[in-house]
């Protein structure tokens, strides 16, 4: 396996030590959280090489950006991605499960982010390479839904989010109304959606949804990656170009 870093336009990722790999769902949905509000303090959940932090910390002035992280050594290399990144001085990494955390944190987030693992062991992950090894208990537990179940997400984004702050959240499209359903239950609204398609012709693979405790008229938006192999559309460039080296 390459120990040769990502790298981003801004910052590098060593990912060696993480189960999971840089993808494009996290590129996604840093590149797509919205900033507008201006947030002081965002919580990266289940935070890996800390990439969603480091997009965030290169898109926004927050003056705090926490991130949890309960694998051990993803912990380690989300602090070093941190602490070699031109924005250390703003990110922190907690070694924590998220239990753990909101019992013994009293602070609110603005903006809490979060690429949770979805996948239940029943089911075989999509993309799955022909020939490919059985993975990991690190990619396991990285991956599987029992790892962070959805409910367990959503009441501690609840407890843990600012009155007005934002909550932003990638996940299989077909778990859509499932987590929508959950959230409404702590009271959270979804407020912006985007549906994403990996070619015009494939189906809907993910759902980025954003929520908040305010009511507002919903917003629902899509996204194609690609017409052909690495032919990137024109909003999907638009989107990433600050990230991707080649955008």
């Amino acid at each position: 396996m390459s120990k040769k870093p990502f790298v981003f336009k801004q910052f590098e990722i060593n990912q060696e030590q993480c189960a999971m790999k840089i993808g494009t769902d996290s590129v996604l949905l840093g590149a797509w959280t919205s900033i507008e509000t201006h947030p002081f303090s965002i919580l990266d959940i289940g935070a890996g090489t800390g990439i969603l932090s480091l997009m965030l910390a290169q898109r926004s002035h927050a003056e705090i950006i926490d991130a949890i992280e309960i694998d051990d050594q993803a912990y380690e290399q989300c602090v070093d991605n941190f602490e070699q990144s031109p924005w250390g001085d703003r990110l922190f990494c907690y070694h924590a499960a998220l239990e753990e955390f909101v019992d013994e944190i009293d602070d609110n987030y603005d903006l809490i982010i979060s690429n949770p693992p979805f996948y239940s062991p029943s089911q075989a992950l999509p993309f799955l390479s022909k020939g490919e090894k059985p993975m990991s208990n690190a990619r396991k537990t990285a991956r599987f839904q029992d790892a962070m179940p959805f409910d367990h997400l959503i009441e501690s984004v609840s407890k843990l989010l600012s009155k007005n702050g934002i909550f932003s959240v990638i996940i299989p499209f077909k778990e859509e109304e499932k987590l929508i359903n959950l959230a409404s239950k702590f009271k959270l609204i979804p407020n912006r959606i985007l549906h994403v398609k990996g070619t015009p012709v494939s189906e809907i693979k993910r759902s980025l949804i954003e929520f908040s405790f305010r009511e507002s008229e919903k917003k629902i938006d899509s996204l194609v990656i690609e017409t052909s192999r690495h032919e990137y559309t024109k909003d999907y460039t638009n989107l990433t170009k600050d990230f991707y080296l080649k955008m």
